[in-house]
């Protein structure tokens, strides 16, 4: 039987606002360990998203995915969290002592006053468009995500989509594109209109092309796609020349186990309240786009405003009688030394 990890807080879900909270935790004083079933840090961000502009983090006008990652990383090294990569929170005990005893699918057993789920939507798949043997052809050509920009240089991109994934990997991969075009059932789209607007201009201007209708069949010599064939909203059927297809049709959450750890869930999201972002149970918290309280925005920077709030009121848990005492990073001595600033 593997030994059991005691820390303060263990967080569920180790992207950004997971990160984030680690950094919260540690300025008063509590330790984290993270769980995720991703092999690396960095959630949707770093899976699927690694080279996409990210352009409403505070301070930094645009920055990647795997950027923000990186910062966030070294942001919270001085604080030592400890990672549980590549596996599932699978159950979760309340123990006599008070303190919430978690189980991983690996095995392993984490134990801590408090429990804090920051995992995005939970567990995430790419939606898979309706054709015919279409694994057949995943990681040859076709991708449910742009790891690295640089393998579609010089390629003939097919891009299928209507939202903001869709159009901005339009906008962003066209540079490289030896061609690219965009597929869509109608012409109505469901991205930013900023990016409707720029993407028409890109077309009009003949350095993209726009297609509406459906890809019917996949073609070439599987895994690698040579062509596809589209049947056009008009029921016209043509051939189109591309050697990646790009399918952006959102994606499956599936909160697994924590769906049965008893916390009210609201069509798959955990309601909280908006002092604390505590659960219907006491000592879990919740924060990022897994929780829903009246006016929730799913931004990045809002699951960082959540992270303050909801480290606070584990102080009280962690430090159970111990006098709250607020300090700024700019004023205090104490904290800039344990930021490794002073």
């Amino acid at each position: 039987m593997n030994s059991v990890y005691t820390t303060d807080a263990i967080i569920i879900g180790a992207g950004p606002v997971g990160l984030f909270a680690v950094f919260e935790l540690g300025l008063l004083d509590m330790k984290a360990a993270l769980v995720d079933i991703l092999p690396k840090v960095g959630g949707q961000c770093a899976e699927l998203y690694p080279e996409k502009p990210i352009y409403d983090i505070p301070a930094l006008p645009v920055v990647t995915g795997q950027e923000l990652t990186d910062r966030l990383m070294e942001q919270i090294r001085p604080f030592e969290p400890k990672f549980f990569l590549s596996q599932m929170a699978e159950s979760l005990t309340k123990l006599e002592n008070g303190h919430w005893q978690l189980k991983t699918d690996m095995g392993e057993i984490l134990e801590a006053p408090v429990i804090v789920i920051a995992a995005g939507g939970g567990s995430f798949t790419p939606k898979k468009p309706p054709i015919k043997e279409i694994e057949k052809f995943e990681g040859g050509g076709v991708y449910y995500a742009v790891r690295k920009m640089e393998k579609f240089r010089d390629k003939n991109i097919l891009i299928v989509g209507g939202g903001d994934s869709a159009l901005d990997w339009f906008l962003n991969l066209q540079p490289l594109a030896k061609n690219i075009a965009l597929l869509h059932r109608r012409d109505e789209f469901k991205a930013a209109p900023d990016s409707v607007h720029k993407m028409r201009e890109m077309v009009a201007a003949g350095n993209g092309k726009l297609i509406f209708g459906e890809v019917a069949e996949l073609h070439g010599d599987a895994p690698a796609v040579s062509a596809v064939t589209i049947k056009t909203k008009d029921g016209e059927i043509i051939r189109h020349e591309c050697d990646c297809v790009l399918p952006f049709f959102g994606l499956t959450m599936k909160l697994g186990p924590i769906a049965d750890w008893g916390l009210n869930l609201e069509q798959n999201l955990i309601p909280v309240d908006t002092e604390k972002f505590q659960t219907n149970t006491p000592g879990i918290f919740s924060i990022g786009d897994i929780n829903w309280y009246p006016g929730k925005l799913k931004l990045i920077l809002s699951g960082f405003h959540e992270a303050a709030l909801m480290a606070r009121a584990a102080y009280d848990i962690v430090h159970a009688g111990k006098k709250f005492i607020f300090r700024y990073t700019t004023s205090s001595s104490d904290l800039q030394e344990k930021l490794g600033v002073k």
